[in-house]
């Protein structure tokens, strides 16, 4: 049985071809390597039953961009991130709406737990606009933002409810087109930790990375498309292990009296807080085009 676990389409697929050897074709699945802003783009596409057997994911597209600079620390990097990455959002946003209507963003996980806070850190810097509108818009030339709200709907343990359930109540009272969900991801290489950034149309299943299957968010559970969105902060200690396996070198023992642990940088405090800024300004990019996301960053802090 393999046990290691990923969230990334494109990670699944490299098992996948792994598994079978590289010249078996992958049924039900379409992939295509291409570039945005300077970023390599891989986009899989679950095409059917036999693609969702094959990756484990729903069917639908995986959009997964690998940012240079590492965490976008080089010279230009981080702008640029934010180009693609918004890109690659907006595009997702016009298959389901060409009318910009109202957009429900929800920042999913847990703020106390540093890697789960790439949700909740995000939303704080999404500039919410569904309430500025009228002469005050007008006045202050903002009547051509989209409405969008913001929300953090916490975890099960803190509020004792579903995000899901959350998420959806709110979408009762905005009447959203679409919900873009963000949340931190699992991933098999300790390489892409940080600096990869998936997109889909296919909503998500908070936790499923590490084991810890939620109510997914999804068009059937939200009745609305859904785009999910997250950067992988973790890697399974059982991944590690069957990796080190796969090379023929002696497995740490890394589950203790068989726990499962889960394993991030030591930096990942720093990672986070910058995964973040990077998810929400592309965010803010893709919802509010006619206007520069740092300039809107300011707007929302006052």
């Amino acid at each position: 049985m393999d046990l290691r676990r990923t969230d990334l389409a494109m990670e699944a697929r490299e098992l996948w071809q792994e598994r079978a050897g590289q010249a078996a074709e992958l049924p039900g699945v379409q992939a295509e390597e291409r570039e945005r802003a300077g970023m390599p783009v891989t986009v899989v596409r679950v095409l059917d039953e036999a693609g969702e057997r094959a990756l484990g994911k729903p069917r639908g597209t995986y959009i997964t961009l690998t940012l240079e600079g590492g965490e976008t620390r080089a010279d230009g990097a981080f702008p640029r991130a934010v180009e693609a990455v918004a890109a690659e959002l907006g595009a997702l946003l016009e298959q389901v709406d060409l009318d910009r209507g109202p957009v429900l963003v929800a920042g999913l996980g847990n703020r106390a737990i540093t890697p789960d806070a790439l949700g909740p850190e995000s939303a704080d810097m999404v500039l919410a606009t569904r309430h500025i509108g009228g002469e005050f818009a007008r006045s202050v030339g903002l009547d051509d933002l989209r409405p969008t709200a913001v929300l953090t709907p916490g975890v099960l343990g803190q509020t004792g409810t579903e995000s899901g359930e959350i998420v959806r109540g709110v979408c009762t009272v905005v009447h959203p087109v679409a919900v873009v969900v963000v949340d931190a991801l699992a991933a098999r290489s300790v390489a892409r930790l940080g600096c990869t950034v998936q997109l889909c149309d296919t909503g998500i299943a908070p936790g499923s990375g590490v084991g810890n299957n939620r109510q997914p968010l999804n068009a059937e559970t939200l009745g609305v498309p859904v785009i999910g969105m997250g950067v992988p902060t973790v890697v399974d200690a059982a991944t590690i292990a069957r990796e080190f396996s796969d090379r023929g070198e002696e497995a740490p023992d890394l589950t203790p009296r068989g726990a499962q642990m889960m394993v991030t940088p030591r930096e990942v405090d720093v990672m986070i807080h910058r995964a973040a800024r990077l998810v929400a300004m592309a965010i803010n990019g893709a919802l509010q085009p006619d206007y520069n996301p740092l300039e809107l960053i300011a707007v929302a802090k006052g």
